[in-house]
């Protein structure tokens, strides 16, 4: 029986409506499901729309593919690569998935550069890559190294948002609203006990992009802006 992961399905852009019909017409057609469900220990990796598909037509054959990863981290690494890949994400989906997939990456297999643990030693292989892991994910998405931070930034301010005021993390990623970065990254650095209301504030009109003066979202930004951590 196939299990779906919270968290890994969090990183997947929803379908719209329209796309999910489309999705399921073409699997009824075709009478299988023709790209396998990846999966890691039975927990799908890749295809839950389709698992989605297959629950409301469980008559429908399909394959499933298992994929070896050492960790978490690096599960949800691999699953924002593969997402970005996709051709309909929205500037904060891509943003987002960007972000997530350095933070990810550095977690999984850089961890932190200062750290004296033996995993950053030779003894271990020499885990850390020579080039820095910010650098790589910026080269591998067309961006630069500056703004892989601040990405990664964004997307932690966007699920310490979701984590207070769940349904956040969608209405911020589909465009619903749109609070100036400065604004989102305050959440995550927040204390808990202050994070939802800053989570609700990302509602408010005075910091969304489109109802704000350029020169104060400038002047916020500079005000707020988190230091960039070791990649």
């Amino acid at each position: 029986m196939l299990k779906i992961d919270p968290e890994f399905a969090d990183q997947i852009p929803p379908l719209t409506e329209e796309e999910f019909r489309q999705l399921e017409a073409n699997i009824l057609s075709d009478g299988e499901v023709i790209n396998p469900i990846i999966v890691w220990n039975g927990v799908i990796v890749d295809g839950h729309n389709r698992f989605r598909i297959l629950e409301l037509h469980p008559e429908v054959p399909y394959k499933t593919f298992e994929k070896r990863f050492s960790d978490r981290s690096e599960v949800v690494a691999w699953i924002c690569k593969n997402q970005l890949g996709r051709r309909n994400l929205t500037p904060e989906q891509r943003k987002y998935l960007i972000g997530k997939q350095y933070g990810m990456e550095k977690a999984s297999y850089g961890g932190d550069r200062k750290s004296q643990e033996a995993k950053s030693s030779s003894q271990n292989g020499n885990l850390i890559s020579d080039q820095k892991t910010c650098e790589k994910v910026a080269k591998e998405n067309h961006v630069s190294k500056n703004y892989v931070i601040r990405a990664n930034h964004y997307a932690n301010g966007v699920d310490a948002a979701e984590e207070a005021v769940p349904g956040t993390r969608q209405d911020i990623l589909s465009g619903k609203i749109c609070p100036v970065d400065a604004a989102v990254q305050a959440v995550a650095q927040a204390p808990p006990e202050e994070r939802e209301a800053l989570a609700n504030h990302l509602r408010d009109p005075e910091v969304q992009r489109r109802g704000k003066p350029r020169s104060e979202i400038k002047r916020t930004q500079s005000e707020r802006q988190p230091e960039e951590p070791a990649p």
